[in-house]
């Protein structure tokens, strides 16, 4: 076969690979984190905190603050996002209510006061540096509030049923209210954390550097968990391989084309 044909096939194949990653990855942007680094934190949305008090979130920051937003009642990723925020701060040399503090927010609009006061005194039991009475603290709120907050950092969910579909990810916000960072997935390096939280002291934002995690695994709903995306890695794999081959082919028809010397 003449080299040149190949290349138009292989050509035709990576075009057809393009349309074919393409797709999953646009069928999914209804859910999942729109990265809002540099927006700040409004500054009238109210929530409720353990204490039965009303709480305007963007007043409460002052100094780094974690993020994280779940549903208490949540039967999947959620307790694992929480575990995997226990962990880093438990290894961490920063100290909570020190150097930085944590909001959980539930995203929930059914979730009432008395079950964040039970999931605070569950997580806090389990922190063993810092002060997570004052440096963790636990909010509900009503669903204008929730809608108004979650669109406010980016933050997609979809209800099922009882139970929401949603990603895990933590926020980092800087003492101004401004989202510095966004943590994606359920499992935290305390040098990332770290490194973090004092870029959030200094203003300064960062670009995520784990997104190749959350576009490998998919969150499946069924089975609570998080699953290999074979879809999307198939893809690149067969679209690294072509892109391979054409480059070995383009180099060997050069190679073939050099004159003999006799």
């Amino acid at each position: 076969m003449n080299i040149l044909n190949v290349i138009k096939c292989l050509k035709l194949f990576l075009i057809s690979g393009f349309f074919f990653l393409y797709l999953p990855l646009n069928a999914q942007e209804e859910l999942g984190v729109y990265e809002k680094l540099d927006q700040y934190i409004e500054d009238s949305i109210v929530f409720t905190d353990e204490n039965f008090q009303k709480v305007n979130i963007r007043e409460a920051i002052k100094m780094p603050t974690i993020i994280s937003m779940v549903y208490y009642e949540c039967p999947g990723i959620c307790t694992p996002l929480m575990n995997g925020l226990v962990e880093v701060i438990n290894k961490s040399d920063l100290v909570l209510n020190k150097d930085y503090q944590v909001f959980t927010i539930s995203f929930s609009h059914a979730e009432k006061t008395v079950l964040a006061q039970n999931k605070k005194k569950t997580y806090a039991n389990l922190i063993k540096k810092g002060d997570p009475q004052n440096g963790w603290r636990f909010f509900t709120g009503d669903s204008l509030t929730i809608d108004r907050f979650l669109d406010n950092i980016g933050y997609q969910v979809k209800q099922e049923g009882a139970e929401y579909i949603h990603p895990a990810t933590l926020l980092i916000v800087s003492p101004e209210g401004k989202i510095t960072r966004y943590l994606h997935g359920t499992y935290f390096l305390p040098f990332d954390l770290k490194m973090a939280i004092v870029e959030a002291g200094l203003e300064k934002s960062g670009p995520t550097v784990n997104k190749v995690l959350n576009f490998c695994f998919s969150y499946d709903a069924e089975g609570k968990k998080y699953v290999f995306n074979a879809t999307k890695v198939s893809g690149i794999v067969i679209l690294m391989a072509a892109l391979g081959l054409l480059s070995f082919l383009i180099t060997s028809g050069r190679k073939n084309r050099k004159p003999k010397l006799y």
